[in-house]
């Protein structure tokens, strides 16, 4: 039976599209595939491993994570290589951006005559209107220059601290550069005098918080010595100095080595300053008192290049004529001498002029002796009120005019100019000589004093002084010296320890008046900047340890706070195991190891330059932040 030619025609059009539609299937699976393989091979040979490839149809769709942008769009630049641009489809995703870092915070404040500035980079969230008005109200109405920049992130951890105790320092500091980064303020600054150094830095240092590290380097420059003077006499005692000034130490050293030739006994030390007449000072210095020790007795004043040679009494002319010539003949140019020989003493008794003024160490001066006429009278009573209290100035002078010499007023008021230097003593003022006795609570008075003389009489004056220096009694609310106050403690801790319950934090009773003693120390202390360390041995586990030392720590320092001990410049810090001071494999060392330590927190050490505060370049160096340790050993068993 024969199909219709219909059904035929019907059956072959319908095979005939099922071979197109399979071929055509084929095909796509074929574009899809190669488009595929180029473009993952592409984006391999660039390095996107990262990137995902599939096809859909004639698209090629791209996924996957890009770490930025340029990376995403790279990816999309090495598929476009292989296949029309039209065709890739972009599904990639970009990873977020990563928070950025905070910046480094810190500020510098520069403070001297002519005002305060600012300079840094502080957090957003600091009140800068506040500090800016803080460091106005410093200046006394000088010009605030407020350099600061700002960023918008958090206060950093110490910040707060550092920027309130730069500001404070500021207070006592009217030249001076500070630092303040988080966690650490760095002070550079010139003081007056070596005094005023050491007093600027113990406060500064008992001000700082526990938790801030401070350096400083305060500078105490030479001073200049006008008039550059140098004094030393020799007498039935031996040698010894009124006063002595020196360029360097190596000056220092040869004036000092000849004056032990001459027969000084008694330890000293030249002042060194600025202000040297010449260069050859210690050589003219050296000669004067080698000539002296010729003579055997008298003087030698040096008042810059002028040089007086006073002979003892009874000193020989002729030795007097050979050692003047050899000393004139030798001295440096510049240098001028002037030689005195005391004419011999006779029997003959006169009664010279004599002008007395006494002080007393309650301050009552008293005056006495001859003056030339009322008007000197009056120069020499308000001078003298002028210089020790109008109401401390008894007078009791008289007019005589005869017999008085060439400049008698100059010789009174330069000796009461001397006399108010001293907490007390006597002037006594005659035609050839000025004497000067007292005491001073200044060891440089007397070489002050010498400069003075030197400089007013004139050349060719003798004065002779006999000044003896006395520390000032210490005031009664006086602090102890820190250093004081930690060698107390050892004291204590070297007789009795801490001792703690076993494997606790609770302070055994039997150490409780331990905690008492120390307690007493601090209190009379005052705010001293001081670290409460716990540390024990090395058994059980060191997460376990730290913690323990820690909690230890903690108990000592809440154990201060419930006897009223002020305790806001205290800081409590645990150690463990970390660091033994004996050996953990015997009981008698893990014993030792277990113990409470009381460190002063000291500052830090700062290169010190001797220059100005403009050539001042300061740089931290790293050392030891305490040392002088009080250790104590903990009883209990962990």
């Amino acid at each position: 039976m024969r199909l219709p030619y219909i059904f035929a025609v019907a059956f072959i059009f319908l095979v005939s599209a099922g071979l197109c539609l399979l071929a055509a299937s084929f095909a796509v699976t074929k574009v899809e595939e190669s488009s595929e393989f180029a473009v993952r091979r592409a984006l391999d040979l660039k390095g996107h491993d990262w990137a995902e490839v599939y096809s859909d149809g004639l698209r090629v769709v791209l996924t996957g994570t890009a770490t930025d942008e340029a990376t995403r769009f790279n990816a999309l630049t090495a598929a476009g290589t292989e296949v029309d641009t039209s065709r890739v489809i972009d599904e990639m995703n970009v990873a977020p951006t990563s928070q950025l870092a905070a910046p480094r915070f810190s500020a510098e404040i520069l403070r001297n005559d002519s005002g305060i500035s600012v300079i840094g980079l502080i957090p957003a969230s600091q009140d800068r209107e506040a500090l800016v008005e803080r460091l106005r109200d410093l200046s006394d109405g000088s010009q605030v220059s407020d350099l600061m920049e700002t960023a918008d992130y958090p206060k950093p951890k110490g910040w707060d601290a550092a920027i309130t105790y730069a500001v404070e320092s500021l207070t006592s500091l009217p030249r001076a550069k500070i630092s303040a980064s988080p966690g650490l303020v760095k002070i550079t600054a010139i003081a007056d005098s070596q005094q005023e150094k050491e007093r600027l830095e113990q406060s500064l240092t008992r001000a700082a918080p526990p938790s801030l590290r401070i350096g400083l380097a305060i500078s105490a420059p030479r001073p200049v010595i006008t008039p550059f003077t140098l004094r030393f006499l020799i007498d039935e005692n031996g040698g010894q100095f009124d006063a002595c000034s020196a360029q360097d130490e190596k000056a220092r050293d040869a004036i000092i080595a000849a004056a032990k030739e001459a027969g000084l006994s008694a330890t000293y030390s030249c002042t060194i300053g600025l202000g040297v007449p010449s260069p050859r000072w210690s050589d003219a210095a050296t000669l004067s008192i080698q000539a002296l020790a010729d003579l055997g007795g008298g003087s030698v004043t040096m008042s810059d290049a002028d040089i007086t040679l006073a002979a003892a009494h009874g000193t020989d002319a002729g030795t007097f004529d050979r050692v003047v010539g050899e000393l004139e003949n030798a001295l440096p140019p510049v240098f001028a001498l002037h030689a005195i020989l005391p004419p011999p003493e006779t029997d003959a008794v006169s009664g010279p002029p004599e002008f007395t003024a006494t002080r007393s160490p309650e301050g009552l001066v008293q005056i006495r002796g001859r003056l030339g006429d009322d008007t000197q009278r009056d120069m020499v009573d308000s001078y003298a009120r002028a210089a020790f209290g109008s109401e401390q100035v008894h007078t009791a002078t008289r007019i005589a005019p005869e017999g008085l010499p060439t400049g008698w007023p100059v010789r009174i008021l330069t000796g009461l100019e001397a006399l108010a230097q001293l907490h007390n003593g006597a002037l006594t003022v005659t035609p050839d000589d000025l004497e000067l006795s007292g005491v001073s609570h200044d060891p440089d008075t007397k070489a002050q004093i010498a400069g003075l003389l030197s400089e007013k009489l004139g050349d060719a004056q003798e004065f002779t002084l006999s000044i003896t220096h006395q520390e000032p009694p210490e005031p009664a609310d006086k602090l102890p010296d820190p250093e004081v106050c930690e060698e107390r403690i050892a004291e204590v801790q070297a007789g009795t320890k801490i001792a703690f319950e076993p494997g606790s934090a609770t302070v055994a009773t039997d150490s409780r008046d331990t905690v008492n003693q120390i307690a007493d120390i601090l209190r009379e202390c005052g705010p001293i900047r001081l670290e409460i360390q716990g540390h024990t041995d090395s058994q059980g586990r060191e997460e376990m340890n730290q913690q323990l030392s820690q909690s230890r720590a903690q108990s000592i320092l809440n154990e201060l706070r419930a006897r009223r001990v002020p305790t806001a410049s205290f800081t409590a810090m645990g150690y463990g195991e970390t660091q033994p001071i004996a050996d953990n494999d015997t009981e008698e060392g893990r014993e030792e190891n277990r113990r409470i330590e009381f460190r002063l927190i000291r500052p830090e050490p700062v290169e010190n330059p001797e220059t100005g505060l403009d050539a001042i370049e300061a740089e931290m160096i790293e050392g030891e932040q305490t040392d002088n340790t009080a250790s104590d050993a903990d009883a209990g068993d962990q």
